[in-house]
């Protein structure tokens, strides 16, 4: 199996909280906040997960606006990502989890990015983070959908697996 990193951006504590579920899920990753994580910390990983919370209207946590322009700037050769991104599908519908399209975008021409989820069972009006009809990595809203949290994270490091050989 890959040497796997999770790297999350949390400002109350709901992704780090999901980080950990991931990680527990994975069995054998490290996890490291993107507060305090260096680049040259993530070079000898084979697997990135990158996760942040959505704040205002599909804007990034505030930890990876300082992270991601020293990530994009990482060479991803022989790499592979995947992202997952909190949001609230209620109180902000129409860009919900938008945060984590911030980071596809950024990385998108850089590195091959795995983990898109279906937008089925999702309540939503809509999200930068669809690309092709998919969400671009797990979409989690642990305000309004957490009692599907679970499924979700077990469904998609499950396929997950197959790109950490």
């Amino acid at each position: 199996m890959s040497k796997i990193a999770i790297v999350y951006g949390s400002s109350t504590g709901a992704t780090e909280a999901v980080a950990e579920k991931i990680k527990e899920a994975i069995g054998d990753a490290d996890l490291f906040n993107a507060d305090g994580v260096k680049v040259d910390d993530l070079k000898p990983y084979d697997f990135l997960i990158f996760g942040a919370s959505t704040t205002g209207v599909g804007d990034l946590q505030d930890d990876w606006e300082i992270l991601l322009p020293k990530v994009e700037k990482l060479d991803f050769s022989g790499k592979k990502v995947a992202i997952f991104g909190l949001g609230d599908s209620a109180s902000f519908s129409t860009s919900f989890a938008g945060g984590m399209y911030v980071i596809y975008k950024a990385l998108k021409n850089k590195v091959e990015i795995v983990g898109s989820v279906s937008t089925d069972g999702y309540t939503f009006d809509d999200s930068e983070a669809i690309v092709n009809d998919r969400f671009v990595g797990l979409a989690l809203d642990e305000d309004n959908e957490y009692n599907e949290t679970e499924a979700r994270i077990a469904k998609w490091v499950e396929e997950l697996k197959q790109y950490m050989n």
